[in-house]
């Protein structure tokens, strides 16, 4: 029985391929050796070059950006391990369309053939489809090479994960995209029309995608021109390629993480860089604002009050000027931030104030620090012996303000920074202080 997979790779084998084929297409690599940028992946210490070497290819998940070779290496893999080689997208396939691949699977494993089922944007598929794959795999009907751009452990199931071994494509680096360039100038046997300046402006379009790259050399490529095209020209002609980013994605989470993590290290450069790179990516400059706010209570604090006013200050400029105006403000809160004195002692004296308050949340304070509105409740002892802190000489009473029960804990231990030099001044006063009335 044939699934309808079958029928068209059986057709498309048998019919002549004599029309004009894209110049990727044309490129696509004959075997794994040929593949550009995923050395460390295929050579013969990596991952995929241990397993066919020692002839144990299980399923895989490739994981990377678009135009990295996930495709390419799928159908090679077949080609190595003499498996047959079915592709679907998960974008255009539902569960009927997975019935007639697995048949088709079973019918081929009775005749002796294994086969090779390549599963583009396997994300895509829900909980029940993926669960679909695990019975075909455990008995060897398929080996399932998904491909995916988001983060696995975010959008797979754990029990396909944890019968495949993720392979991390990277994208493509310059150095790689100019061999590409190279190799499609051999196979069209003539150079790009491009001035050095404008050739490395053609790799920085193609932003890692080697796909993309070959799209842009076969666009120049067709170009009718009197000597070579420089940068200004060729700009003028292309349109560059929108950088990869999704808003609620795995590069949005690694974008913000990048940002955060430039203030805390005090780099406003670096910091401006991700801040720029987000709002490219169209992200919405209401989120940053939120974000540069908690950047400001979470790792600076106290050893600069100044600095959650100021990323209040331009989340509120933002909203009263909109973009693209809103957005210096923000920028200039970013630089403020990043170099800023950095501290975590109020943000930790709080997370562990919570955790005890978690363990001893049922303990009364102690009754000279109640209130007493009713008689009764003076009789039951309730505001008794309680020092007025401001009838103190110097404005400090020194008692005790924890359960009657509790060990006094220490929370908040300012740092050598900033403002926060002050705070511990006045922390270690007051410690000297209640140690003397308590004898």
């Amino acid at each position: 029985m044939w699934g309808m997979a079958d029928l068209f790779d059986t057709a498309a084998a048998q019919t002549p391929d004599t029309g004009p084929r894209p110049l990727a297409d044309r490129l696509r690599p004959k075997a794994l050796s040929e593949v550009i940028g995923q050395e460390e992946v295929l050579g013969a210490d990596g991952p995929l070059g241990v397993m066919l070497s020692s002839g144990s290819l299980g399923s895989l998940i490739l994981w990377g950006p678009p135009g990295v070779g996930k495709t390419t290496i799928a159908r090679l893999l077949a080609d190595e391990t003499d498996l047959h080689f079915i592709q679907i997208s998960a974008i255009f396939s539902g569960v009927p369309e997975l019935r007639k691949v697995f048949e088709a699977a079973k019918m081929r494993r009775q005749n002796g053939k294994g086969t090779l089922l390549f599963v583009d944007e396997i994300h895509r598929f829900n909980k029940a489809q993926q669960d679909s794959f695990l019975p075909h795999m455990e008995d060897g009907t398929i080996l399932l090479v998904g491909a995916t751009t988001e983060n696995p452990s975010f959008e797979l199931n754990a029990a396909v994960l944890s019968r495949s071994q993720v392979i991390t494509l990277k994208r493509l680096e310059p150095v790689d995209l100019e061999r590409l360039i190279q190799r499609a100038e051999k196979e069209l046997e003539r150079e790009l029309p491009l001035t050095g300046e404008a050739r490395e402006a053609l790799v920085e379009m193609a932003d890692g995608d080697g796909r993309t790259m070959l799209n842009l050399v076969e666009q120049v490529m067709a170009w009718t021109n009197d000597g070579k095209l420089d940068r200004d020209a060729l700009t003028t002609r292309l349109m560059r390629r929108a950088a990869q980013y999704d808003k609620s994605g795995e590069a949005h989470y690694n974008l913000i993480s990048a940002l955060h993590k430039s203030i805390r290290g005090s780099d406003p450069d670096a910091a401006l860089y991700w801040f720029a790179r987000m709002l490219e990516g169209g992200e919405d400059p209401r989120f940053l604002a939120r974000r540069l706010t908690r950047m400001a209570v979470e790792d600076i604090g106290l050893a600069d009050p100044q600095a959650n006013q100021i990323s209040v200050d331009a989340w509120e400029t933002y909203e009263r000027l909109g973009s693209p105006e809103g957005e210096l403000a923000l920028a200039q809160s970013v630089i403020y931030l990043a170099l800023a004195p950095k501290s975590n002692a109020g943000y930790v004296a709080y997370k562990a104030a919570r955790a005890e308050a978690k363990q001893s949340g049922s303990a009364p304070p102690p009754k000279h620090i109640l209130n007493a509105p009713t008689s009764m409740m003076k009789d039951q002892g309730y505001g008794d012996g309680y020092q007025y802190d401001h009838d103190a000489e110097d404005g400090f009473s020194g008692q005790n303000y924890f359960p009657d029960d509790m060990k006094r804990p220490v929370y908040y231990v300012p740092v050598e920074r900033g403002f926060e030099r002050e705070l511990r001044k006045r922390v270690e006063f007051f410690a000297g202080l209640r140690s003397k009335r308590n004898g």
